[in-house]
């Protein structure tokens, strides 16, 4: 097929295309990012554009006035090239995220924002291979047959016929803007095509007709959307691979640490749009960062797959998430329809889809029904807890016959955020310490070996054992013992050191202060609490478990021992818990690779019950006395009595 150069302004990059292809797709794959909130349909007129030089065909419209045409200005989904081209970008149809960068620019001066950069994923098992490999885009080559005076049916017939010929697909739908393209399209390919397929709620949606074979490249992307941190991965759709993982923290944290302070917010004038963008510049980010580094051409990441919690999954969407915190507690949606990608703002294929996971309630998410899908609870035959330990703590109690569920402010302590030298689960984390009981001295285990920059969760779990077991601090988490070298005053309580500045990859020495063990000690009280609460609601006890599931973003190493030492888990037999990474991640991704997944997560959010812990008088008893280490009721931890 003819291909065209394609020259964009002001960005000054260039690109050669096949005929075929829409100046927006060229736009997308130079790397130049025009606002498209329709993907592509031509109904939002969002992403006009400038033709300066060339020949160009276009579809009429009533988003562009005689007078524009006469100026040379086309909507770039609807128009493509007929010649070299030279095209210019005005500032109105670029990305509408930039409006926010004054903004932007002032909170990356603060140290707020930081860039993605590549992390180490415990996944306990390969939840690929669990579901039928069946996932939400896939690509399919045809050869279709050349109509003749016998075989006259309409090209669009012609093409459902032969996609039923090869796969079981009963109910289809192709949009506008793929119908005004195909007769053209067909011809010039000699009816050789590939037709990306969408599973959009019980259809299968015609997404994309291209020239040629491109059935090898089909991609798409995974999201963990977290209060405190964002995941991704880009996934490999045809071979079930995951080519690169990113995590980075939300900048929505600039707007409020926890999802209630964000529902504030999002009430002022602009607050919803700002924290809307906050998240999708950081997935664009993410996405342009992983393909950048794989080589893939963003016309191929064909759809994205989201796990959050309530809160979250409303801000990705821009839907007004005030009524979540209003009694009764309503959310406005708990299971969203597959919608296309670029009405959230997501920058992938302009017709490429986005779907996610759904949720149970106001406070527990998808991300939730994601671990237990994740996990495998749903069909475990034993009672079992899951427990992801995040700012939003989630837990689920139950077996194949039951689930119910709560949520526990518990911060974003263990999640490295909101202590003084706390990171992310990424190169350089402390994420395992041994205490000498002697003279303090400390050895740490980085991830990827890496020299320190700071501390994960698992990190701190084993620093605040260590400190215990060695007589550092007390039960109440104050610092009581004499060291020099060590242990010294600060502006926030007295400080055991780790690290000094130069040892470590940082600035600054590595420390843990007072008011980072108090944060710890309410982190992990929340979570204890209302996991003790959950289990008392259903008329149970700790030793009726017979599986923990312990989710989080802890790293590659969590030490349970240690977990039950500062009271964060129940003191039981050490073999029925399991560290299982992010489940939330790991279930978005099973459910971007099959639908059958996607079903069995759809059954699962139906079947979980919301129990809600502000209505049971004995949580905040129960939460009181969990602000000890291990706690202040030594009975319930037998094991460390001694």
């Amino acid at each position: 097929m003819e291909k065209f150069k394609i020259k964009f302004y002001p960005d000054n990059k260039t690109i050669e295309v096949e005929k075929s292809k829409t100046i927006l797709s060229a736009a997308i794959s130079a790397g130049v990012y025009i606002n498209s909130s329709c993907g592509g349909d031509g109904v939002c007129g969002r992403c006009k554009v400038i033709v300066k030089k060339g020949e160009v065909l276009t579809h009429p419209t009533g988003r562009i006035s005689l007078d524009e045409r006469a100026h040379g200005v086309y909507l770039s989904c609807l128009t493509t090239a007929q010649s070299d081209l030279e095209v210019e970008v005005p500032p109105e149809s670029r990305l509408d995220f930039e409006k926010l960068s004054a903004q932007e620019l002032e909170l990356r001066l603060k140290g707020l924002y930081e860039e993605s950069e590549e992390v180490e994923e415990v996944v306990p098992v390969k939840p690929e291979e669990i579901f039928t490999h069946s996932p939400l885009s896939t690509k399919l080559y045809l050869e279709l047959p050349k109509p003749t005076l016998k075989d006259n049916i309409s090209d669009l017939e012609r093409l459902y016929r032969e996609i039923r010929r090869l796969s079981d697909v009963p109910i289809m739908q192709a949009g506008l803007a793929n119908i005004r393209k195909l007769g053209e399209l067909l011809r010039d390919s000699d009816w050789k095509v590939t037709v990306t397929l969408g599973k959009r709620n019980e259809t299968v949606e015609i997404v994309l007709v291209e020239p040629g074979d491109t059935q090898a490249k089909n991609f798409g992307m995974a999201f963990d959307i977290g209060t405190t941190t964002i995941s991704g991965q880009l996934v490999d759709l045809n071979n079930k691979m995951v080519l690169g993982t990113r995590a980075t923290y939300n900048k929505q944290a600039s707007f409020g640490s926890d999802v209630i302070t964000r529902i504030i917010y999002a009430q002022e004038e602009d607050g919803l749009e700002k924290l809307h963008h906050a998240v999708i510049d950081t997935m664009n980010h993410m996405i342009q960062d992983l393909i950048q580094e794989y080589n893939v051409d963003l016309n191929d990441v064909n759809c994205c797959l989201c796990a959050g919690n309530t809160t979250m999954a409303h801000l990705l969407l821009r839907v007004d998430p005030t009524y979540i915190r209003r009694e009764p507690y309503v959310p406005t949606a708990n299971f969203v329809p597959v919608i296309r990608a670029a009405e959230a703002g997501i920058k992938i294929n302009p017709r490429g889809l986005l779907s996610c996971v759904p949720g149970v309630s106001s406070y527990v998410g998808g991300d939730t029904t994601s671990g237990v899908l994740s996990s495998g609870q749903y069909k475990e035959g034993d009672l079992s807890i899951l427990i992801d330990v995040g700012t939003n703590g989630e837990i689920v109690l139950g077996s194949k016959d039951f689930l119910v569920s709560c949520a526990a402010s518990a911060g974003p302590a263990f999640e490295g955020s909101g202590v003084t030298c706390g990171m992310r689960s990424s190169k350089g984390a402390i994420q395992k310490v041994k205490i000498d009981p002697k003279d303090f001295d400390v050895v740490c285990d980085t991830i990827g070996g890496a020299p320190a920059r700071g501390i994960c969760g698992s990190g701190y779990i084993d620093i605040i054992a260590g400190m215990l077991k060695v007589g550092i601090i007390d039960k109440s988490g104050k610092i009581i013992a004499e060291n020099k070298k060590r242990i010294r005053d600060s502006d926030l309580g007295r400080e055991f050191v780790l690290y000094f500045k130069e040892q470590a990859d940082s600035t600054s020495d590595i420390v843990v202060n007072e008011a980072d063990i108090e944060n710890l000690k309410r982190a992990k009280g929340a979570i204890y609490a209302a996991t003790s609460i959950l289990v008392k609601h259903m008329g149970l006890d700790f030793a009726s478990i017979k599986k923990f599931f312990i989710a989080g973003g802890f790293g590659t190493y969590l030490d349970i021992e240690n977990a039950v030492r500062i009271g964060l888990l129940p003191d039981l037999e050490r073999q029925k818990f399991s560290f299982i990474g992010n489940s939330s991640l790991a279930g978005a991704r099973q459910m971007l690779l099959s639908f059958e997944a996607t079903k069995i997560a759809e059954t699962i959010a139906k079947k979980i019950t919301y129990f809600e812990l502000s209505v049971d008088p004995g949580y905040m008893d129960e939460y009181m006395a969990a602000l000890f280490f291990p706690h202040t009721d030594l009975e319930k931890f037998p094991s460390l009595k001694a």
